[in-house]
């Protein structure tokens, strides 16, 4: 349910308890007030789930290119040697 909805729905609740009793409608107002309340936190934790996982697929995207051109390097350095292996020194 969007926030939209939420609202209106809310707003239907509160003007169909209009004919209650005070004292229901007067609990009626309070929870539709702690609900609205509870709606409000669970849209911004879900804002910074949200902000939380876009930073987290940045993140995994910078290290898999970073992955990538590790193994490039790899290739690239293993070619080399391939071509001009190391001189043993040690043995003279």
């Amino acid at each position: 349910m969007n926030d939209a909805n939420f609202r209106e729905r809310l707003f239907e609740i509160l003007k169909d308890t209009d004919s209650l009793p005070r004292q229901d409608y007067d609990r009626i107002v309070h929870l539709a007030r702690k609900s609205s309340e509870s709606h409000e936190k669970l849209q911004q934790k879900l804002a910074n789930l949200q902000q939380s996982l876009d930073y987290l697929r940045l993140g995994v995207k910078y290290l898999i290119f970073d992955l990538e051109a590790t193994r490039r390097e790899n290739v690239d350095l293993r070619k080399r040697l391939e071509k001009n292996p190391p001189r043993d020194n040690f043995g003279e």
